[in-house]
C-alpha cells in the first residue's frame, strides 16, 4: 500500500485535493471515504488506508475545499467550535457534486475495474446517503449520518444499496432521529439499518473496539456481497 496527493477537477474548473491510498493487492474496486466535520484528518486518512489494506483503492476528497482547503480540525473546544462553523457554511450540492467528479476521475485511474462505493462518516455519513439516491455509484455506507432525517425524500430515489450505522447513545443522531430514517428506508436488502446499544457519535473510528470491530465486519460483508470479489 502507497498513498499520494492528488487534484481532481471541479464543475468550475478549479482543483480540489483527495488522499489516495493504492492497495498493494487491488481487487479492481474502489471506495471513497467522505470526511468528517473536521476535514481530511489523519483519522480519515487512517480509513482510507484501512480499506487499501483490504484490495480497495481508496480516495478521500477535500470536500471543504472552498471554505478552506486542506483544514485539519481538532476535536478539543476550538476545534469543535470552528468544525461547526464550517458546517455551517458547507454547501452539501455543491459536496455532492465533486464527490461525482470524485467518483468521474476514479473511473480513469490505473488499477480501477469495477465498482465504487461511497463510505461517510457523521458529515459524509449524510453525503453517502445523498450520492446513493444522486450519483451513479454501486454502493454507500453511512455511519451515523448526522441529518439525514432532513432528506427523507431522497430515500424513494436510492439507486444502489445502502448500509447505515447509528449507536444508540448518539446525541447528533439521536433514536428518534433514526427511527424516522428506519421508517423511510426501502426494504431490505436494499437498504439496512445497524443499531449499537452501547456507541455514542463517532464509535467506528474512535469508540469500543467491539462496536467498531462489528460495523465494520457487516461493512466487509456488504461490500463483497454488493461490488463482488476479486476481479
Amino acid at each position: 500500500m502507497h498513498s499520494n496527493i492528488e487534484l481532481i477537477e471541479a464543475a468550475d474548473g478549479r482543483s480540489f485535493q483527495a488522499y489516495i491510498s493504492k492497495p498493494a493487492r487491488p481487487n479492481g474496486h474502489a471506495v471513497i471515504v467522505l470526511q468528517e466535520i473536521f476535514g481530511v484528518t489523519a483519522t480519515i486518512r487512517q480509513v482510507a488506508d484501512h480499506y487499501a489494506e483490504e484490495g480497495y483503492l481508496a480516495l478521500a476528497p477535500d470536500l471543504f475545499w472552498r471554505i478552506e482547503p486542506g483544514v485539519e480540525l481538532g476535536h478539543d473546544k476550538a476545534g469543535v467550535a470552528r468544525a461547526f462553523e464550517y458546517l455551517q457554511r458547507f454547501d452539501e450540492l455543491a459536496g455532492i457534486e465533486d464527490i461525482g467528479r470524485t467518483v468521474e476521475h476514479v473511473r480513469t485511474m490505473e488499477g480501477f475495474h469495477g465498482r465504487v462505493a461511497v463510505i461517510g462518516l457523521c458529515m459524509g455519513g449524510k453525503l453517502a446517503y445523498r450520492a446513493a439516491a444522486k450519483l451513479p455509484i454501486d454502493a454507500a455506507v453511512a455511519f451515523y449520518g448526522v441529518g439525514i432525517e432532513k432528506n427523507l425524500d431522497e430515500a424513494a430515489a436510492l439507486q444502489c444499496p445502502l448500509m447505515l450505522h447509528y449507536g444508540d447513545l448518539d446525541r447528533y443522531a439521536p433514536p428518534e432521529a433514526v427511527d424516522l430514517i428506519e421508517a423511510a428506508l426501502p426494504a431490505a436488502p436494499r437498504a439496512v439499518l445497524h443499531r449499537y446499544p452501547q456507541a455514542d457519535h463517532g464509535f467506528y473510528t474512535r469508540g469500543a473496539a467491539q462496536d467498531a470491530d462489528l460495523a465494520h465486519a457487516r461493512t466487509q460483508r456488504f461490500l463483497v456481497s454488493v461490488l463482488g470479489v476479486d476481479q
